[in-house]
């Protein structure tokens, strides 16, 4: 029975080294990750567009 509490004290001391980003930090870094999510984006649907381009050409010349 004394397990979890044992658990739960030790995982408040844990929990009290935890040293947690700013405000001002939690801003930029999820700034930085919305702003590569969209670079990300952008570059794989121009890839898709391309390659589906591509596709079309090869099929319209080559195909049956």
């Amino acid at each position: 029975m004394d397990k979890p509490i044992i658990f739960l004290k030790e995982v408040r001391a844990e929990l009290e080294k935890v040293v947690w980003p700013t405000k001002q930090q939690t801003i930029r870094y999820s700034f930085l990750v919305i702003v590569v999510a969209v670079v990300v984006g952008l570059f794989l649907g121009g890839l898709d567009y391309l390659l589906t381009i591509l596709q079309d050409y090869i099929l319209r010349e080559y195909g049956q």
